[in-house]
């Protein structure tokens, strides 16, 4: 009569997750990514070993997709030098060994490339441009390293008013 409470806590959870997307930093957007391809990899990976192969290659499919759609596209290679073109090497590499793991159902891939994942993650959390000596909001004028990621919220310059 009022329908399934699967339904009603997907639209919820889908609510949660738009709003997030909608407030959050380009910073949190790229953590967003690797969590969403992380945890695409871990469903593959659940429903292969339960032997739903058409389940695990939805995941795997949503996992390439994030990497190729979201993480890589983002790259911006004309600013990011050569950091820019490596990940966009390891990204293909990832592309690709999810694709041989959904052929020959190998969860020993899923696996690297979940690791791989969470180790970019990890670094790409250590580099948040809104802290700074750990949980200091930052005021200062961003650094270089920070002026060359295109996804890095800037810091107002205190020359633009003088």
């Amino acid at each position: 009569m009022f329908g399934s409470s699967t339904k009603g806590a997907n639209a919820y959870a889908n609510i949660g997750i738009e709003t997030g997307v909608a407030a959050a930093s380009p910073h949190k957007l790229v953590v967003m990514l690797f969590e969403g391809a992380m945890v695409a990899i871990a469903s593959a990976i659940q429903h292969l070993q339960a032997g739903d192969v058409a389940q695990k290659g939805l995941a795997i499919s949503k996992a390439i997709s994030i990497i190729d759609n979201g993480l890589r596209a983002s790259l911006d290679k004309s600013i990011g030098g050569e950091i820019a073109l490596n990940l966009d090497a390891l990204y293909e590499y990832m592309s690709s060994r999810l694709l041989i793991a959904n052929l020959k159902n190998q969860v020993q891939v899923l696996e690297e490339v979940h690791q791989l994942l969470k180790g970019l993650k990890s670094a790409w959390e250590e580099i948040n441009p809104a802290t700074v000596n750990g949980s200091q909001p930052q005021t200062a004028v961003p650094t270089k390293a920070q002026a060359y990621d295109p996804l890095a919220p800037q810091a107002p310059s205190r020359l633009a008013k003088a």
